[in-house]
């Protein structure tokens, strides 16, 4: 027999159930109950538990609304500032050896032990780049001869804007015992022209970390400016080779441990003759 069918709408979906004549429906209600159900909707009920089942035609459109999270920029992570180490001296092989280079020295046997390379020449400085331990550092012996050393420590300072905390300054001292080392956080020239140069190439400004290494006094009546172009005697090149060992822990400590600790070992340290 002819049969036909009619929509219904249910939770949006279209659903077509069959339409029976009244004879088709007598017949279908003499069976149990559980056939009489299958036989009226088994075969012709739409899955809606199939997530990939698809509404008639006659279906409402599903809307879907996409909420857009705003994202934020990070804020970049600014690179840590090097340390600029820097030993003074005067360049040329007439004044290599003598107590006036002592800084150059002290920079040499850091640089050797750090496995730094200072072939290059750069801001009127033999200079060098590298780490010790995580810390960047710049490695500098300018080249200037000593009264104009902040001729060329100036402007390495003001390039890589390097703060005057992390600017150590290593040099020879008369009013220091010989082979001793002293660290200060700051201080003034003390009358050497080296730093004399320096301070004034930073409007006057002394707060930056001092190394000094003593080189004792003159003899006698001997003019000081004489005396620091003195070269060392093998007695004392071979105390100065023990400072430049304690001055090379020193300053690893002052730059991964920081200004106190490294301190309390540099100052508390004696000098071979000291110790003999």
């Amino acid at each position: 027999r002819r049969r036909r069918t009619c929509s219904c709408v249910w939770n949006t979906k279209v659903m077509i159930i069959p339409y029976y004549s009244t004879s088709s429906i007598n017949l279908i209600m003499r069976q149990p109950f559980r056939l009489r159900y299958s036989s009226l909707v088994s075969s012709k009920m739409p899955d809606f538990s199939s997530s990939s089942s698809s509404p008639s035609s006659s279906a409402s459109p599903t809307v879907t609304t996409t909420t857009t999270t705003p994202t934020t920029t990070p804020t970049p992570i600014e690179k840590p500032k090097p340390w600029l180490l820097v030993g003074l001296g005067n360049p040329g092989k007439m004044y290599q050896g003598t107590r006036h280079n002592v800084g150059f020295e002290m920079l040499d046997a850091l640089a050797e032990a750090e496995d730094i390379s200072m072939s290059t020449v750069s801001f009127k400085a033999l200079f060098g780049k590298g780490h010790i331990g995580k810390v960047p550092v710049i490695l500098a012996k300018p080249q200037t001869f000593m009264n104009l050393s902040g001729d060329s420590v100036g402007p390495i300072v003001s390039y890589y804007k390097i703060p005057l905390k992390q600017v150590l300054v290593i040099f020879d001292d008369l009013d220091l015992p010989f082979a001793s080392l002293r660290l200060l956080p700051k201080g003034g020239h003390g009358g050497h022209n080296g730093m004399r140069s320096i301070i004034k190439h930073f409007k006057d400004n002394r707060d930056f970390p001092r190394l000094r290494i003593g080189i004792g006094r003159p003899p006698g009546k001997m003019d000081a400016a004489n005396f620091v172009l003195r070269p060392f005697n093998k007695q004392e090149r071979q105390e100065l080779d023990f400072t430049f060992q304690d001055g090379v822990e020193a300053i690893r400590t002052l730059l991964l441990e920081g200004f106190n600790k490294s301190a309390t070992f540099v100052n508390s340290k004696k000098t071979l003759k000291q110790l003999n």
